[in-house]
């Protein structure tokens, strides 16, 4: 089973797991166009937009795992 990691770069993550990106928007993540998001770190793109990283991360895999399954 693949999973997200708050290390993962925010440009890795949508380009690796497109399926997340409705996911990411839910949870207030609007940046995925910007290009700071390329090189930004999931972990850092949240404490920047005022997200609990922990939060984000396990509405990810929740996500996932609820895809693959």
């Amino acid at each position: 089973m693949a999973k997200v990691s708050k290390d993962m770069l925010v440009g890795e993550l949508v380009n690796t797991h497109p399926e997340l990106i409705d996911t990411l928007l839910d949870v207030g993540m609007h940046c995925l166009g910007c290009p700071s998001s390329q090189m930004e770190s999931l972990e850092d793109a949240c404490l920047v937009h005022g997200l609990n990283p922990n939060e984000v991360l396990s509405s990810l895999n929740n996500k996932l795992a609820e895809l693959e399954a």
